[in-house]
């Protein structure tokens, strides 16, 4: 885990976060500053930077989306329709260089996002 990203420091919680979820590959937190009622964050214990990283085959995504549906479901935004997003690079708003899913629910969705 690199020493300076953000995200690898609060799995080795030197930062403290808000746990929403934690298994043996992906941890959830709260985002500090949700654009939601929910707003969570789900990442992968191992270090990946970004999207563009993933190896094939990689069985990370498939449980970050097996997380994602999990804490919407306990959220209960999983009906009434949640927003899941990866942000790649600096252009797309990534400000953590660390691969992280946000899932967003609790309120009506807007289109274009951005």
């Amino acid at each position: 885990m690199p020493d300076n990203c953000l995200f690898c420091r609060i799995l080795k919680k030197e930062i403290p976060s808000k746990a929403v979820y934690e298994d043996d590959s992906v941890y959830a937190f709260e985002d500090i500053n949700p654009q939601a009622p929910v707003h969570v964050l789900i990442i992968p214990k191992k270090h990946i930077a970004t999207l563009n990283d993933i190896k094939q085959n990689d069985p990370v995504l498939a449980a970050i989306f097996e997380v994602a549906k999990k804490i919407a479901k306990d959220r209960g935004v999983a009906d009434s329709g949640y927003r899941a997003v990866f942000n790649v690079n600096r252009d797309a708003g990534m400000a953590v260089a660390h691969l992280h899913l946000h899932l967003l629910g609790g309120r009506a969705m807007t289109w274009p996002p951005g």
